[in-house]
């Protein structure tokens, strides 16, 4: 996993350097400290989906690109086996797997994520980012929590958002929770 995140790091940096953006433009565009967004560009630190999505649209590149190298080719449809997703592991507390990687052009990013159960009293993680999401609970019970609103969501219910709230998911029930996330 630490060489993924190294090949994602330097690619996100050679794109950055191609694009005659410093490393303090990048940080401002995406609303960082300089020694973080270093941290991250340098492969010292694992770049959250969230930030990578940002980067992304930064360097006017389809996300794909940051985490494969390779720019994706299909125009009219796209299909992604189960589990074959690309992996994304991109936050400690989710594992991600990017579902239409080889899209060209798309206007979202649709992920399948699983999250682990936490001791109970574990604090939920919390993130936000640019856009709106929708999150579909494929299996299990997820905590979310978004703008000092706390939901519990089943299999089979959805929630809608604007994630520039900061939002975290968890969860529940001492089972892994599984989740399509689609991000705009």
């Amino acid at each position: 996993m630490q060489e993924k995140i190294k090949e994602i790091a330097a690619r996100v940096r050679e794109l950055r350097d191609i694009s005659d953006i410093s490393v303090e433009e990048m940080a401002e565009k995406l609303a960082l400290p300089v020694d973080t967004y270093s941290r991250y560009e340098n492969g010292e630190e694992d770049i959250p989906a969230s930030i990578l999505l940002e980067a992304a649209q930064a360097l006017n590149v389809d996300m794909s690109v940051l985490l494969t190298g390779e720019v994706p080719r299909m125009h009219v449809f796209s299909v992604t086996r189960k589990d074959k997703g690309i992996s994304a592991e991109r936050r400690k507390d989710y594992k991600y797997q990017n579902i239409a990687a080889n899209f060209a052009n798309k206007r979202a990013e649709p992920f399948v994520v699983k999250v682990d159960p936490k001791p109970e009293g574990t604090p939920v993680s919390m993130n936000s980012h640019p856009g709106q999401e929708f999150d579909y609970v494929l299996e299990g019970t997820l905590k979310v929590i978004i703008h000092n609103n706390e939901l519990v969501l089943e299999e089979g219910d959805s929630i809608y958002f604007d994630s520039g709230y900061a939002h975290g998911m968890q969860a529940i029930g001492g089972k892994p929770a599984k989740f399509l996330a689609v991000i705009l």
